[in-house]
């Protein structure tokens, strides 16, 4: 049985409708059960899905919750809960500025070194840590033995995926993974402080290179090969998706150099078109829904052709 590795990039509210659709898509057209990744790993919105996947939840209560339909409890409640549209007014400091001197040094890149002069969000993360009592076992984490939540760093730029050899409280790292720079403070665990991972990584596949698999289910909200087209406000996040991009092209191309069979499978013009500018607007989930059911099946079979040639 091939070693498959499944990798869920950041996206917020409605990366993370487009992922499930994706990955209802990617089980249709495999025959398998996300659920049985030999490794699962989670970036901001896409730490939740793998949350819910390490503990035991399958993609399918995950749509009946984003449906209305009759879910698994824990699923329905948590997404009933919602940050808001916009962040709130952010503190007078500048807790990130170690992520700019990275950039500048090189060891990140430039969206990274952006993020680093935004201010302290004030951003409440409770609903994700309350997602993570209600999803961990007796030892804090999800059964599931390879579940690796990627967060960053905030002096240093350095990625750590928690449930490897980073050890924490499942809530703890949702919060950190998806503490997005200006809208959530950092989380300090052992001593450091992490922001979103997403913030130097969409996805971080290039962690599972020492993890021996041979290939790698890749779902990034934020990555468009060949670029979008962007009008109005929307330009502004197909600049930061066109870095986001480049950096998924380098991790992917990382992989199938070390000789592993990489299915990306990521959202098109049509997509986005639909999702608009601002991914955390709750008010265009059911359209994205609609819409990303309609063509996330045409994809992940594109992928899958282009996989078996690349």
């Amino acid at each position: 049985m091939t070693k498959r590795a499944l990798v869920l990039g950041c996206g917020g509210t409605l990366g993370f409708a487009w992922t499930t659709a994706a990955l209802a898509a990617v089980e249709a057209e495999l025959g398998w059960d996300a659920r049985e990744a030999d490794v699962l790993v989670g970036t901001s919105a896409g730490a939740e899905m793998a949350a819910f996947l390490g503990s035991g939840i399958g993609v399918g209560e995950v749509m009946a919750a984003l449906l209305g339909e009759p879910a698994d409890e824990r699923v329905a409640h948590h997404l009933a809960q919602h940050p808001g549209m916009l962040p709130p007014w952010p503190a007078p400091a500048l807790p990130g500025l170690g992520l700019t001197v990275a950039a500048l040094r090189g060891r990140a890149d430039l969206l990274a070194g952006l993020a680093g002069v935004l201010p302290r969000g004030r951003g409440d993360a409770g609903w994700l840590r309350d997602l993570g009592t209600a999803l961990a076992n007796a030892d804090g984490w999800v059964d599931h033995p390879r579940t690796w939540l990627v967060g960053a760093d905030i002096r240093t730029g350095e990625r750590v995926a928690f449930g490897n050899s980073h050890r924490t409280q499942l809530g703890t790292a949702i919060a950190a993974s998806w503490a997005i720079p200006g809208w959530f403070p950092p989380v300090a665990i052992g001593g450091r402080r992490y922001v979103d991972g997403g913030t130097v990584s969409p996805t971080s596949a290039d962690l599972v290179l020492p993890a021996g698999v041979e290939e790698v289910v890749l779902i990034p909200p934020m990555s468009t090969s060949g670029g979008a087209r962007g009008r109005g406000f929307a330009r502004i996040e197909r600049l930061a998706r066109h870095a986001m991009t480049r950096r998924v092209d380098a991790e992917v191309k990382q992989l199938r150099a070390a000789g592993i069979r990489v299915l990306r499978i990521e959202p098109g013009q049509a997509e986005l078109d639909v999702m608009g500018p601002n991914f955390m607007d709750l008010r265009r989930r059911p359209d994205v829904l609609r819409a990303c059911r309609t063509l996330t099946p045409a994809r992940v079979r594109a992928a899958i052709e282009q996989g078996a040639t690349s």
